[in-house]
Order: structure tokens, then C-alpha cells, then sequence
């Protein structure tokens, strides 16, 4: 049911809702922008109005909003302003390359790329502490921080692994396996009740994992002090644990094998549409005619596999593009007792329909 709808008959690139409140954060983009890609616009639905305005010198990837904070990504750095009318700087902190817009905002915490790929800061709100986690030795491909705020997952351009780290103490508490050969990770998403994990794949797959809690890691010392804007480097340790997604069963314990025998698995899997769009540069096509790149968006092709949980045991994954279209999920239990995850259906959104 559409409660309410606004046309700004433009192009808008991002378009972030705080909570269900009627402030919106929009960046224009497209073929015909409705405001300028280095532009934030804090959009008044009920008043029908901006609010605020933030200009950058370069184009904006992401932004995230709170009650209290508005935070804006760009290419080499994220900015950090107090939601109010006229909005206050607060920080500005430099990250390595980040077209991709990575940038997590919770209650308590703020995580994005650090100065060099494949790290991640972390950012205590309250106080200003900055912890690096060096998450990955490639660079950063997606980020996720859990609804509670405890858990912080991590995916590289590499896509075989993500790691699960609490925030409180920056601890890898699990590492847990895609696949073994190289994919480009859609999206990452954590349940509710942030005892799930979801990802996508440009394999067309669509996997659950359990999410272990932050409790069952030790606590690790730093030799280094935290302080505002004085980050403290946390040791990259794994915490091995008993898992019942070990795809590999007996071959996992025997000692010296792989690493790929031991690691956790999704316990279920499921297969999305992944359509293929048209690629760009010469000799591509599209009714007849060259595809051109959208502007705005990273590698300038539709988004892919975006996943959204609606409950505990139901999820959406949505793909854009000129096959438009969202498919349902569901986790139950199967005749033999094992969970699996199922299609419960599907719908083009754009022209058609199922």
C-alpha cells in the first residue's frame, strides 16, 4: 500500500529514509538529474521541501542518516554533520578509494574504509574513538553492521569469504565461506533479530548463514590507546568454533588439510535472477543502439541482488534494470529437518508482472 508519493519527474540517484519518519535524503543522477551529483538534499516530505542542503566538491556515493547524524560518503573520505537546521560539521575522516559508497551507521557506531584497502574504521559516535580492523587483504567490496549494532560483517573483491566482527572489542569472531572461486558480492544483509546472515553473488545465489554472537569472543588488547581521531589497530584473529555448517564434514577435522575443508558454509542456499545487462563500450547493444552507462551509479550498470529482510524467515532480493524485478524468500524447516530456503514468489516492477 503506497501511503504517500512524490514525483520530482527527474533523475534521483540515492534516496535514503530516516527510519519511517518524513525526512529523506536524495542525490540526483541519471540521464536528467534533479539536483547535482555533489549535492545532499534532506527532503521534508510533509512539508513538501528542502530542509537542508550539503555541497561537496566531488560527486556523493552514499548517505546515511540517523536521528542525529547525517553522514555523507565520497570517493576519499566520509563527513560526519550534526542533524540540524543549519546542519554542523562534526569529523571528517579519510578512506582509501570508495566508489562503491561502503559506509554502515548505527546507533552507537560508524564503520567504512580506512586509508588503506581492505582495512576498516570504526567510529564510537559518543566519543570519537576511531579502532582500525584490518579486515581484508584486498580491497573492500560490501559492509554490514547488525540492527543491534554488535556485529559488523565484511566481504573483499575477492568474494569467497566474509568475516564477522564484533565492534565493541574489534574481534573477528567468524569467517565464513561463500565458495572457492572468486565472485563479485551483490549485497550483504543481517536479520532482525541479527542471528542470520544473507549474501548475494553474481553466481546467481542467494546464501544463509548462522551469524555467531559477539559473546563468544575473547576480549583482545590493543597495545595501542584509543583516543578521539587516534586509531587503535586490532590484531585480525579468528576464533574457531564448533559449527554445524561444515560443508566438509570429517575431512574439516583432519589436521593439516586446507583451510576450505574446515571453514563454516551457508546452511542453505537458493538460486535469484541475475539478468544480463547490456554491457557498455563498442560493439554493445541495446534495441539497436549503443548502451551508454547510468550516471551515478558505480561501473554504470543497474544494481544487482540487493537483499532486504522482512522478517526473521522471510527476505526480499531486488534487482533493477529494464527487467525489473523483486523475489521472495522464505526459511523453514524441510521433511528431514534441515532449514532451507525456498522462492515463495516473484514480480516484475517495472512493466510487467508474474
Amino acid at each position: 500500500m503506497v501511503i504517500a508519493a512524490t514525483d520530482f519527474n527527474a533523475g534521483i540517484i540515492i534516496a535514503e529514509m530516516l527510519g519511517r519518519a518524513n525526512y529523506l535524503a536524495l542525490v540526483g543522477g541519471g540521464k536528467q538529474p534533479k539536483f547535482p551529483q555533489n549535492k545532499v538534499i534532506i527532503w521534508d516530505d510533509a512539508k513538501q521541501k528542502t530542509v537542508i542542503t550539503l555541497e561537496f566538491r566531488t560527486q556523493v556515493h552514499r548517505v546515511r542518516l540517523s536521528r542525529s547524524r547525517i553522514i555523507v560518503a565520497l570517493q576519499n573520505s566520509v563527513h560526519v554533520y550534526a542533524f540540524q537546521a543549519p546542519p554542523e560539521k562534526l569529523s571528517v575522516f579519510e578512506t582509501a578509494d570508495n566508489h562503491l559508497g561502503l559506509c554502515c551507521l548505527g546507533s552507537q557506531v560508524l564503520a567504512f574504509p580506512g586509508r588503506s584497502p581492505g582495512q576498516v574504521q570504526v567510529v564510537e559516535l559518543d566519543r570519537g574513538n576511531v579502532s582500525i580492523i584490518p579486515a581484508h587483504g584486498a580491497p573492500l567490496r560490501a559492509l554490514e553492521l547488525s540492527p543491534d549494532g554488535k556485529v559488523l560483517a565484511t566481504a573483499s573483491e575477492t568474494g569467497t569469504l566474509v568475516r564477522i566482527f564484533s565492534t565493541s572489542n574489534c574481534a573477528r569472531i567468524a569467517e565464513l565461506r561463500r565458495g572457492v572461486d572468486h565472485a563479485r558480492i551483490l549485497s550483504l544483509a543481517i536479520a532482525p533479530s541479527s542471528t542470520l546472515l544473507a549474501v548475494t553473488s553474481d553466481k546467481s545465489t542467494l546464501h544463509i548463514f548462522d551469524l555467531p554472537h559477539p559473546q563468544t569472543a575473547p576480549p583482545i588488547e590493543s597495545t595501542t590507546t584509543k583516543g578521539r581521531h587516534s586509531p587503535s589497530i586490532f590484531p585480525s584473529q579468528v576464533i574457531k568454533e564448533d559449527n554445524n555448517s561444515q560443508k566438509w564434514g570429517v575431512l574439516g577435522k583432519i589436521p593439516l588439510m586446507p583451510r576450505v575443508f574446515s571453514d563454516a558454509y551457508s546452511f542453505t542456499s537458493a538460486h535469484f535472477e541475475l539478468d544480463d545487462e547490456p554491457q557498455f563500450g563498442p560493439g554493445s547493444a541495446l534495441s539497436g543502439s549503443r548502451a551508454v552507462p547510468i550516471p551515478g551509479i558505480p561501473g554504470g550498470r543497474p544494481p544487482k541482488g540487493i537483499i532486504g529482510w522482512t522478517s526473521d524467515d522471510t527476505l526480499i532480493v531486488i534487482g533493477a534494470g529494464r527487467d525489473g524485478r523483486w523475489e521472495k524468500f522464505i526459511i523453514g524447516e524441510g521433511d528431514d529437518g534441515k532449514r532451507r530456503c525456498v522462492r515463495d514468489g516473484w514480480r516484475r516492477y517495472l512493466g510487467g508482472g508474474a
